[in-house]
């Protein structure tokens, strides 16, 4: 995915739902545990030097999947190709919980899903599709129907 380079920067410098210094490896062969200040913005993951607040990259968490390595560590891999492991180390086993938890949370598709439920258990409760009182479109209505969680 191409993403400009700009934009990028401005959305790094947004409040971060989760900040911490981690110890952080990449996917390449040879790569070692370097310390990295991460922030969760929206649904990227930057990292950055220690010291400096520009990016040094990004990890876009959308199809990918958050696993755990050790009790205090987890990786981050893509579907599209799951040997590309990005590795993070914690201070505890508490800090990998959470950061693993809101990696999870922040992908769009987990908000969708959420969303198709969460909509479905009201108009089970009402009886009534939840958009009816904005105004919403049939058609937009039928769209978001068709989705399952």
């Amino acid at each position: 995915m191409l993403y400009h380079e700009k934009e990028l920067q401005a959305l790094s410098l947004q409040p971060a739902k989760l900040a911490a210094e981690l110890g952080m490896r990449g996917p390449k062969k040879g790569s070692v545990v370097k310390r990295r200040l991460v922030k969760l913005v929206v649904n990227f993951l930057f990292y950055c030097r220690t010291k400096e607040a520009e990016p040094v990259g990004a990890l876009l968490l959308e199809h990918c999947r958050v696993n755990r390595e050790e009790p205090s560590s987890f990786s981050i891999s893509f579907i599209e190709d799951p040997e590309r492991k990005y590795y993070f180390e914690c201070c505890s086993e508490k800090q990998c919980q959470e950061w693993m938890g809101a990696l999870r949370r922040a992908s769009y598709e987990f908000m969708r899903r959420s969303l198709i439920f969460y909509r479905n258990e009201i108009q089970k409760m009402t009886g009534k599709h939840p958009l009816e009182q904005f105004g919403i479109s049939e058609e937009a209505q039928f769209q978001l129907s068709g989705l399952k969680a």
